[in-house]
């Protein structure tokens, strides 16, 4: 009873008008008055970002803060992944050969997550690691390896929330929602950055157009809380010892290490 009833309410209020409305009251200057009760509400570590508290003129430009320079080590290893977020890691293992992973009691289809069949195909038998962005975090996207943009593109219209509530009662969030997928060729194969759209909030802006992307550089923010899904080649990726879930990591902290074959 409760899942549908929760899906109802989504669809009903995650429409286009409603994400408009709230888009344009975030980067309003009304919502400054939100600012400082957001901030207490979620704990936002104000040491670590970019002035004051006060210099942000709308929840948007706090959602979207910069960090103080050298705030986050990027691991230097020249085969470490590192997370291209701080986030929570809230899943990780293996993508079985029938194209799917399990996450949170719900099978995930790499097909559906990245809508091309041809490119799944070096997927099958590797790797995926979920991210998820609270509202808390620091929502830029950063990339985990150095390495080569071969295609970005789009997938999705609405979002459901990505939260506990989200990933139990919505319709496969990480795979149906909004999102922005990024294949990048590394020097050991390749992976899938995929950005998923949080709820209401479909904005995911590419800051770095770039092809050749440097480990740690930013590539991408997130106006909101949200998830990101790195689907790692088959043969490519081993994960590093002791990663437990859920676990909170910094963007930069390593997740695993490239084959070096």
């Amino acid at each position: 009873m409760l899942k549908p009833l929760y899906r109802t309410f989504i669809e009903l209020t995650n429409g286009r008008y409603t994400s408009e409305i709230l888009r344009r009251f975030s980067q309003s200057t009304y919502s400054k008055k939100f600012i400082s009760s957001y901030s207490k509400l979620y704990k936002i570590n104000q040491d670590e970002m970019v002035g004051k508290l006060c210099d942000y003129q709308t929840l948007h430009e706090l959602f979207t803060r910069r960090l103080k320079e050298g705030i986050r080590q990027v691991d230097e290893n020249e085969y470490s992944v590192v997370s291209p977020v701080d986030a929570v890691l809230d899943d990780f293992g293996d993508i079985r050969l029938d194209h799917t992973f399990h996450v949170k009691g719900k099978e995930y289809s790499i097909l559906d997550m990245l809508g091309n069949e041809e490119t799944i195909k070096k997927y099958l038998g590797g790797h995926y690691a979920v991210l998820y962005l609270s509202p808390s975090h620091y929502h830029r996207i950063h990339s985990p390896v150095n390495g080569k943009v071969l295609k970005r593109w789009t997938l999705g219209r609405k979002s459901f929330p990505v939260n506990k509530l989200g990933m139990k009662y919505g319709k496969e969030p990480l795979s149906k929602n909004y999102r922005v997928i990024s294949e990048i060729r590394h020097k050991s194969g390749h992976l899938a950055l995929v950005k998923v759209g949080a709820m209401f909030v479909n904005s995911i802006e590419i800051t770095n157009p770039s092809s050749d992307i440097k480990k740690g550089e930013e590539i991408a923010y997130f106006s909101f809380g949200s998830t990101v899904v790195l689907l790692f080649e088959k043969d490519t990726f081993t994960f590093k010892e002791n990663l437990h879930v859920p676990q909170e990591i910094l963007m930069g902290q390593v997740l695993g290490y490239l084959s070096n074959k």
